[in-house]
């Protein structure tokens, strides 16, 4: 897959499958070394996760500001470093403050890493490529997090707390190999001096593109739809085999790695990335109105209702990734890829933290009326993001206009 890429894609390529790979292990086994080897409860590790979403969210675009001055190799070196140390740190836990104080940490680092490279895909991939390189790193995140869970199963199977610890210190060690590839492997895009790049927070003033990450969080949480929301409605609310959620979640994992960057095509420039975010939300919204339909059906009908809406859901999935790498790339600024960046990791961590209340909640307690306000959501999101990017100051440098 790699052999006619660019020298720096394909390095950012193998760099992300090391990266992904390891975190691939965590997810699968992350929560019960918590509960089982460290000793927390499910609802200590809830509040450490919870306060650990809202410290990344305030992190998030004051260190893509690190990013842009330091420059974002040096910036992505030290916050995988500093993953690194708290994937470490993390086999020591033993109490809930203690938890709470490395999940803060750890969230800090995340949110850094996500500003630093989306600055670096910036600075090292022509601006006609980078949504692309995006897609193609989504596929690669794809293949190495199967990877990892796929071979996690080892450690669950053994179910023992050394072999957690082992688990969380070769996750520990990927951030490091990671590190050393970003170090050693790629070019260097130069830091952006404070008196050449936007002033301050600037992004964080900027109200279309704001408006933007905000309606953008509200489709991301798609991904809490995928892992959560339709596995427990398949369980709990249809009559459908419990094993159709495995399929399901094939059929999304496979579909991301065959068609993501196929799916991204044409979200360069702005008229295709804002079209793409309004085509993802209506596809989202026909995909909860496939799932309310199975509330009142049985059968083969059901199993043929949930199939369709996962396949709607994941093109709505991929558009509303690709539109939103697209639209975050164009407007920001020269010398502020990396706040930006920032703060459109915003818009997904707000999905991740208001997801579990609306999908579980509303779409899944309340059925049918409660999957039909969840399309509606999802309608208007994708409706009002054409609307914001039409009055961002960089929409008069676009040539073509999203049509009405």
């Amino acid at each position: 897959m790699t052999a006619s890429l660019a020298p720096e894609v394909r390095r950012l390529v193998v760099a992300t499958l090391v990266n992904t790979f390891g975190n691939g292990v965590y997810a699968a086994v992350g929560a019960l070394y918590l509960t089982r080897g460290a000793g927390l409860s499910v609802a200590e590790v809830g509040l450490g996760l919870t306060v650990a979403g809202l410290v990344g969210l305030l992190a998030s675009t004051p260190l893509g500001v690190v990013a842009d001055r330091l420059g974002p190799n040096r910036a992505y070196v030290g916050f995988l470093l500093l993953q690194a140390l708290t994937m470490t740190a993390l086999t020591q836990v033993g109490s809930l403050a203690l938890y709470v104080v490395v999940a803060a940490v750890t969230a800090i680092a995340d949110s850094g890493q996500r500003g630093a490279k989306g600055a670096l895909i910036a600075g090292l991939v022509p601006a006609d490529q980078r949504v692309r390189t995006r897609a193609l790193l989504r596929v690669t995140t794809n293949i190495g997090m199967g990877v990892g869970m796929a071979l996690a199963g080892i450690v669950l199977a053994v179910d023992r707390r050394e072999v957690y610890v082992v688990a969380l210190l070769a996750n520990a060690a990927t951030y490091l190999v990671t590190a050393a590839l970003v170090r050693w492997r790629m070019a260097r895009v130069a830091p952006v001096p404070s008196a050449a790049g936007p002033s301050g927070l600037a992004a964080l003033r900027d109200r279309p593109f704001l408006a933007f990450v905000a309606l953008d969080g509200l489709l991301s949480m798609h991904n809490a739809m995928a892992q959560v929301a339709i596995p427990l409605w398949v369980a709990t609310a249809t009559d459908a085999p419990t094993w159709l959620v495995s399929v399901l979640l094939v059929v999304n994992a496979a579909a991301v790695i065959l068609l993501q960057i196929r799916v991204a095509r044409g979200t360069e420039r702005l008229a295709g990335a804002a079209r793409a975010g309004r085509r993802a939300g209506l596809l989202l919204a026909l995909a909860c109105a496939a799932l309310a339909i199975t509330d009142v059906t049985s059968g083969t009908l059901t199993v043929v209702l949930l199939i369709v809406a996962a396949l709607v859901h994941v093109l709505g999935e991929m558009l509303q990734s690709a539109g939103g790498w697209g639209i975050s790339f164009e407007l920001a600024p020269p010398g502020g890829q990396g706040q930006y960046q920032g703060a459109y990791a915003m818009g997904h961590q707000v999905g991740d933290l208001l997801a579990p209340l609306v999908l579980t909640v509303v779409a899944v307690s309340w059925g049918w009326p409660g999957w039909l306000l969840t399309a509606t959501i999802f309608l208007v999101a994708g409706l009002l993001v054409p609307v914001s990017v039409r009055r961002h100051p960089r929409w008069t440098t676009e040539p073509a206009p999203v049509p009405a």
